[in-house]
């Protein structure tokens, strides 16, 4: 069971590495720096120089997405989403092909080699558990569904390729990346579980406190969903003005949403922090919550004040998955001492 806690956190941490990751690709706009999907320009090495390819890869990859794209709307048709598919195949930017850039081609070979990683940790997670079957069934079946939803995550990045990064195909690759953590999180919780692994300072849960916990993360989910139309937002008028120092007042609502839903989430994560504070036990979740809300405010408003550095995006990102993960084991905990306590 050790043996497993090790992989399963292991594997967790890969995750969010992941993440970090694929908020560098975002940040340096990397994410066409391979046309297709799993291979890169064709080959499972990219290459390193536009000279290395035919004179026509634009047309062909243009060619080669849009192929893609036609099977894409018939699954969104299937799912009664006419009208998106039908703006999929009708919107000509998609088709629109980039220039060869080697740096950002291998940005993004690496974010995909990562994944395969993951993938390849993630089965390990799954075969790992099947010891379990009869003994401990929830572990093997929570461990399945983490593998098919990482094989769902690549079926959809393949889309997320093909459309020319979508905002919106975007956005449900990032959540489906969150319910991974949430899944590979509860994972970790059984294994303690199973354990018996208790605190020798352990958290004096309430229910007003498995409240306060899951409105944090409700809000941090809110503000995520704002975040994700400010990105849409930044990308639009990325193409449009090429000061950095103009695109914040260029996002309009979005930013000023995304800006004032901030306050709620801080002020219910302070809450929070002083309602752990009050019951004692579990020091390091006041802490680590403390840290985490201040670094990812403070990254926030980094962007905001420095025009949007790139090196802030991905980190402001992987802070607030960080968060939403320790929110989420902590509702863990709670539940788990609430039951024990009725009990």
């Amino acid at each position: 069971m050790r043996t497993f806690n090790r992989l399963t956190r292991s594997t967790l941490i890969a995750v969010y590495l992941l993440i970090l990751v694929g908020g560098v690709v975002r940040s340096t706009g990397s994410g066409m720096g391979c046309p297709d999907w799993p291979k890169c320009f064709g080959q499972w090495v990219p290459p390193t120089s536009v000279d290395q390819l035919p004179a026509t890869y634009k047309e062909d990859y243009s060619e080669y997405r849009h192929q893609k794209n036609i099977k894409f709307a018939k699954y969104l048709s299937a799912f009664g989403l006419k009208r998106t598919a039908e703006q999929i195949l009708q919107d000509k930017s998609i088709r629109e092909e980039e220039d060869f850039n080697p740096v950002k081609t291998w940005i993004e070979y690496v974010n995909r080699i990562i994944g395969v990683i993951i993938g390849f940790l993630i089965f390990a997670v799954f075969a790992f558990s099947l010891r379990y079957w009869k003994t401990n069934r929830p572990l093997t079946i929570l461990s399945f569904l983490s593998f098919v939803l990482v094989g769902f995550q690549g079926w959809i990045g393949s889309f997320v390729v093909s459309t020319n990064l979508t905002p919106w195909t975007v956005t449900i690759h990032m959540f489906l990346a969150m319910v991974i953590v949430a899944l590979i999180i509860l994972i970790v919780h059984k294994i303690g579980q199973a354990e018996m692994v208790t605190s020798s300072n352990p958290l004096q849960a309430s229910s007003l406190l498995n409240v306060l916990v899951i409105l944090c993360m409700i809000a941090l989910l809110v503000q995520i969903l704002f975040g994700t139309q400010v990105r849409e937002a930044i990308d639009r008028v990325a193409t449009e003005i090429g000061d950095r120092q103009e695109w914040i007042a260029a996002t309009g609502s979005s930013f000023i949403i995304h800006r004032s839903f901030s306050w709620i989430v801080l002020i219910l994560n302070a809450l929070l922090v002083v309602k752990l504070w009050k019951t004692g036990g579990e020091n390091r979740f006041t802490l680590s919550v403390i840290l985490l809300i201040l670094g990812t405010v403070l990254t926030g408003a980094g962007m905001a004040w420095f025009s949007i550095p790139p090196f802030l995006q991905p980190v402001h990102l992987l802070l607030a998955t960080v968060t939403f993960g320790l929110e989420f084991l902590l509702v863990l905990k709670i539940n788990s001492s609430m039951n024990l306590v009725l009990k």
